[in-house]
């Protein structure tokens, strides 16, 4: 289905579906992080879609690639795959989605490969000048592919990191403002860490959990020769997790995640001055590391514009048996910095080796165009056969 769009489609992009949409449906002016790709904080799977977005401390999955990649060190089975699927921003345009293909494998007790294919297809794009003239049709797409490493150090601590080559093709190579657009590509990676215990916790067997991931460090992204460089969306996550084992067949896990971005803030400048003079905050033209170190004082509000760019992303996770789960979640960003809040809820079944999850985010109907988003995950997890022989 054909969608018209001008030629700032760019510009839309690495403002970031979510923030932007936001902003223009409800009229409210914030001071949005500007990155690229902002498709790489999309959450792909259903399982941490129907947690509110949290993921960096439960218990490890293959999707692990994608929350923290220190967590795979923990996998019990020796190797699985993991599908998921999501339509995105229906309410906008019909035909965007985003599909993610991951997959590990446990060399021996303590070391763990693994790899992911994320791909996002904007649709197909009608471009036109600002004058209204037709420019052709265009398939704007984007994609990352990782390879991730974890060791595990002891019973309970492990560290891993991943390697990303990122691809955005959102012009298909049409000229804008007489400069020829290309391809952006860009290399990052992730270091993230992961801590587990079993303990009690008001009187039960309980394993508490603790992961820490900082993502996409790496260079930043350009669309034309010689024009402007845009950070990658450099994120910090953090988080704890608790699964109470109240009996020999109901678990419930309790999580809580907070993210920044790693990204210079914009500043506030000179409206009538032609060179755009600073008058609080500080330069975003920085290198990648004087970016993310001076994440966290550069914000023209001062500290409490800093505290407004975190986001909280809280769970909870119920399991009969191990066979069959209910989640749900909330996800809540300050107004002023994009105004995601919306509620999650996912449904999760386990016949086998097969997992299947579903999750659906319920959001203001008039306000967020991510309401009625839904996510979809099919896991495959290989037990050995001596371990099959077993059970």
């Amino acid at each position: 289905m054909k969608s018209k769009f001008y030629i700032f489609f760019i510009a839309f992009t690495i403002t970031g579906f979510e923030t932007f949409s936001q902003a223009t449906t409800d009229g409210r002016q914030g001071n949005t992080i500007t990155t690229a790709v902002p498709f790489l904080l999309i959450t792909p799977d259903a399982r941490s879609g129907a947690m509110g977005d949290a993921g960096v401390a439960i218990s490890p999955d293959a999707n692990s690639t994608h929350w923290n990649p220190a967590k795979l060190a923990f996998m019990k089975d020796p190797y699985g795959f993991g599908l998921s699927y999501s339509p995105w921003l229906q309410k906008l345009v019909p035909d965007i989605n985003l599909a993610y293909l991951n997959g590990y494998y446990k060399l021996d007790d303590r070391n763990t490969i693994g790899g992911s294919l994320r791909y996002f297809s904007l649709g197909n794009i009608q471009f036109v000048d600002v004058n209204q003239i037709k420019q052709g049709d265009f398939n704007p797409n984007e994609l990352s592919v990782d390879g991730t490493y974890a060791r595990s150090f002891g019973e309970n601590f492990s560290l891993g990191t991943a390697l990303r080559f990122i691809y955005s093709n959102l012009s298909g190579g049409a000229t804008f403002e007489n400069q020829q657009t290309k391809p952006g590509t860009a290399l990052a990676a992730d270091v993230s860490a992961f801590y587990t215990k079993d303990n009690q916790l008001f009187g039960k067997n309980a394993t508490i959990s603790a992961g820490l991931d900082i993502s996409n460090i790496g260079t930043k992204m350009s669309y034309t020769d010689g024009g402007p460089k845009y950070f990658l969306p450099t994120n910090m996550r953090l988080g704890g997790a608790a699964t109470i084992h109240a009996d020999d067949f109901n678990d419930f896990t309790f999580a809580l995640d907070v993210n920044k971005l790693l990204v210079p803030t914009n500043p506030i400048r000179e409206n009538n001055d032609p060179n755009g003079r600073i008058i609080s905050g500080k330069d975003p033209n920085r290198s990648v590391p004087a970016g993310i170190f001076g994440s966290f004082s550069d914000a023209p509000g001062g500290f409490s514009e800093e505290f407004q760019e975190v986001s909280i992303s809280t769970g909870l996770e119920y399991w009969y048996n191990q066979q069959f789960a209910i989640r749900a979640g909330y996800f809540y960003e300050n107004p002023n910095k994009g105004n995601r809040q919306y509620l999650s809820l996912g449904l999760g079944l386990k016949y086998n080796v097969v997992d299947l999850n579903f999750s659906y985010l319920l959001a203001n109907q008039q306000q967020s165009p991510l309401a009625n988003t839904l996510r979809f995950s099919l896991l495959f997890n290989f037990a050995s056969q001596s371990a099959t022989s077993t059970r």
